[in-house]
């Protein structure tokens, strides 16, 4: 059972108390990192990866890393999204399904080709910037999913990069954006709290 868009934008909080008895199943994390992959990525790089921290051992090493965090230990499951520096080596297989199927030319999936390399390859400030651009999307895909599905979730800063990739094998090109932690809330959490108006924060130009 699903809700509606608007209702689970409007409800969605961060969680902060999991109930630590309650899992996530493995296929039940597979199916949302299935829908956290129809984020959208510049030139459908998917520049990203998904470590779901699901078994005790695996949380304690992470909370080790992560501030001491109680969510890591008590959510069923916390995801360590990682974005991947852009590489134009990686555009081509990535297009060639949208090649095969016959709606993208290959001209212009060459064309994709040398669009990235001349816009990342000599620039490690906007590969670093697309990295987290990519993994913010997926992040963001992946806590609404997580909420379609009933699950609370709560996406986290506060943790040692360098450690965690040391702690969960993350390779010299992915960078730790964020954790985010997914489970079933327990009792006593907060309701969402009050946003600015509208009127202070947009400007209609």
């Amino acid at each position: 059972m699903t809700m509606h868009f608007v209702d689970m934008i409007e409800n969605r909080v961060s969680t902060n108390a999991f109930d630590s008895k309650k899992d996530v199943p493995a296929d039940q994390i597979q199916q949302l990192v299935r829908l956290a992959t129809h984020a959208p990525t510049a030139y459908n790089l998917q520049n990203w990866r998904f470590v779901a921290v699901h078994s005790q051992e695996a949380r304690a090493r992470l909370r080790a890393v992560a501030n001491d965090q109680p969510k890591i230990t008590d959510a069923a499951v916390t995801f360590i999204i990682a974005g991947s520096l852009p590489d134009h080596a990686d555009v081509a297989p990535r297009l060639r399904p949208a090649v095969e199927a016959g709606f993208m030319p290959q001209r212009m999936a060459d064309g994709w080709v040398d669009a990235v390399r001349q816009a990342y390859e000599h620039h490690p400030g906007r590969q670093r910037d697309e990295a987290f651009r990519t993994a913010t999307f997926a992040g963001a895909t992946l806590m609404f999913a997580a909420q379609a599905f009933g699950l609370a979730s709560c996406p986290m800063g506060g943790f040692d990069p360098d450690g965690v990739a040391r702690a969960f094998g993350l390779a010299p090109n992915e960078i730790p954006v964020m954790l985010l932690a997914v489970g079933h809330a327990a009792e006593g959490n907060w309701p969402a709290k009050p946003r600015r108006p509208v009127a202070e924060v947009l400007s209609l130009v």
